[in-house]
Order: C-alpha cells, then structure tokens, then sequence
C-alpha cells in the first residue's frame, strides 16, 4: 500500500516494495481496499527483500513492527533507514465487518504517513 500511495504522490519516483517473508501473491484484500481509494495495485509484486540487497537507495522504510526488527543488512548504498510502523490488517480477527475496517484504517494511516513523508522529506530533495 504504502508503494501505491508513495507512486500516486509522483509517478516519476522509483519505489520498490519487498517483504522479509514474500510470498509471491497480493493480498486481495490490500488491492481491493487500495482500489476504493482509487489506486490500482493490482500489477504490483510480492517480491522478496533479497532482489534489492545490492542495489542503491536514497532510503529503505519498514512498514510492520516485525520486519523493522527482521529487515536483513542492505549492502548497497542506503543513505537513510527509516521505520513508520503500521498494524498488519491480515492479523485481525473478528466479523468480515471488523476486518475490512481494520484493512481501511490501516489504508488511512498508511496514506497520512507517507503524504508527510513524502511533503516533509522527498519534495525537499527530488531531483527528478
């Protein structure tokens, strides 16, 4: 989610989205509420932190509690490493109801914590 909104802020960013335990698959519920916020993630991947190890980033950002404590070193050049942590809808229990409130409320912080970041820190320095 967080890749979709960042590409949604400026489609000229290359942003990159990887997991410490890809599966190869979206998550259906992820593309289906991102849709409702009218971005298409649907051509995203599921791509394994280990494609972008060797390769240079102005930052490397984790989204969930764990994969801040998990993330493997990045041997390529990292100028900033960031951690904006955010619950994991795919844990919550409960009513469909509940769950899919909890896909939105998840969505909605996503997308507030990016915009700040992306006001506050990229367009400071874009160069693109």
């Amino acid at each position: 989610m967080a890749e979709g909104f960042l590409q949604s802020f400026n489609n000229r960013l290359i942003v990159r989205s990887a997991g410490t335990e890809a599966s190869g698959k979206l998550n259906p519920q992820a593309v289906k509420v991102m849709k409702e916020a009218g971005i298409n993630i649907s051509h995203h991947t599921s791509d394994s932190v280990d494609l972008y190890l060797d390769e240079e980033w102005d930052y490397v950002i984790t989204v969930c509690g764990g994969a801040n404590e998990n993330c493997p070193a990045f041997f390529g050049k990292v100028k900033e490493r960031i951690h904006i942590g955010f619950d994991d809808p795919t844990y919550a229990t409960g009513t469909e109801e509940f769950i899919w409130s909890e896909y939105i409320r998840v969505r909605d912080e996503i997308k507030a914590a990016f915009s700040i970041f992306y006001t506050e820190r990229l367009l400071n320095n874009l160069k693109i």
